[in-house]
């Protein structure tokens, strides 16, 4: 098993900025691709951006593209989303997932391990 745990949400303005982490243990990490996704009330849960094991592959929706940036630090066992210019429809609890295909992309079913997520609200 893998255990993933969010953190790093919160309330902020439109145009304001902030940066989620996932830590990740039991299991290791380099073997996994990761990905962040979102959800909002009422809503399905909604791809953001992928990156590959070594953190040379990365795929952002267009809905995030140019504004959120992923990273991630293999000796920290941790996932980063950097989140800039942040709208009201960003508001959503945010998820990283771990995958153990080479490279999942958005594909939801391809994510074995996801964290419990952590809330961001943007207000305008």
């Amino acid at each position: 098993q893998m255990q993933l745990v969010e953190s790093g949400g919160g309330l902020v303005q439109a145009g304001g900025s902030l940066r989620l982490s996932c830590a990740a243990s039991g299991r290791t990490f380099s073997d996994y691709a990761m990905g962040w996704f979102r959800q909002a009330p009422g809503k399905e849960r909604e791809f953001i951006v992928g990156i590959n094991w070594s953190g040379d592959n990365i795929y952002y929706a267009d809905s995030v593209k140019g504004r959120f940036t992923i990273s991630r630090d293999n000796t920290k066992n941790t996932v980063y989303l950097q989140m800039n210019s942040l709208k009201p429809e960003d508001t959503a609890v945010y998820l990283c997932a771990a995958s153990p295909s080479t490279w999942p992309g958005g594909n939801r079913r391809a994510y074995d391990y996801w964290g419990q997520g952590t809330q961001v609200t943007v207000s305008s």
